[in-house]
């Protein structure tokens, strides 16, 4: 692959776009970002909080853009990346619950949970969307590789690109964050 082939699959990632609700009922993207920016807006104006989650590279784009959110659109954010809390929920309940449990601890109905997995498949984050959904939180799902990962199907709105690797799925991952972000603005 060259340069040339690489933009033009990233252009056809970000295209084909798809934006699902929680019942798998698709929607134009500009009526997803819409409407993901609107619960952005209450959620800070009535001063709740948007956790940002993710492993690996997405665990960096959750502490990234946790971090813009806040400074320059003004939203509490929260991101489980501090090395004592996630080791001590690994090691004492699981790996699994790393994300979940501390959302069962601070979540509040009204907050609002952003999950990011290149594959959609990852088992911590895939618990922490479940924990959020049952405490009553807004869940926004960012997902890539198979179409019928299972991150697809558990937010409120689902966000996913046919990107094949995950250098192309976290570079879309990131180009759909700097849009919802840049909306707060």
């Amino acid at each position: 692959m060259n340069w040339t082939n690489n933009i033009s699959t990233l252009e056809n990632c970000l295209k084909l776009l798809s934006s699902r609700d929680r019942a798998g009922n698709e929607t134009d993207s500009d009526s997803a970002f819409a409407q993901w920016k609107n619960r952005t807006v209450q959620a800070r104006e009535n001063r709740k909080t948007v956790y940002l989650i993710g492993n690996g590279a997405s665990a960096s784009m959750a502490s990234h853009f946790a971090t813009d959110l806040a400074k320059n659109g003004h939203v509490r954010t929260e991101v489980f990346t501090d090395l004592s809390l996630m080791t001590a929920v690994a090691n004492d309940v699981s790996y699994e619950s790393v994300f979940s449990e501390p959302l069962r601890w601070q979540m509040t109905e009204g907050d609002m949970l952003v999950a990011i997995s290149s594959s959609g498949n990852s088992p911590n984050v895939l618990a922490g969307c479940e924990a959020a959904a049952s405490l009553g939180g807004f869940v926004v799902t960012l997902s890539a590789m198979k179409p019928d990962n299972a991150l697809r199907a558990l937010g409120d709105l689902n966000f996913y690109v046919p990107a094949e690797t995950y250098g192309a799925a976290e570079t879309c991952h990131a180009a759909i964050l700097h849009f919802w972000m840049d909306q707060m603005l």
